[in-house]
């Protein structure tokens, strides 16, 4: 996780709110930085988060 906070600019802590829901709607620009670093084109985080199943869940990127 730290690589990928550090590679998609953004600090660890920020990463670790995201994951864990603490950060509920983060900026976009943040969303396409670490999806880039991991290879996720923004149609698929958009289609993962878009599930009906994940739709009463909180959203968690897999780590």
């Amino acid at each position: 996780m730290l690589l990928t906070a550090l590679d998609a600019g953004v600090s660890p802590e920020t990463l670790r709110k995201i994951e864990s829901g603490r950060v509920a709607t983060p900026a976009f620009s943040t969303i396409a930085a670490i999806a880039d670093v991991l290879g996720l084109s923004l149609d698929v985080v958009w289609a993962e988060i878009n599930q009906p199943e994940r739709a009463a869940a909180p959203a968690r990127l897999a780590s």
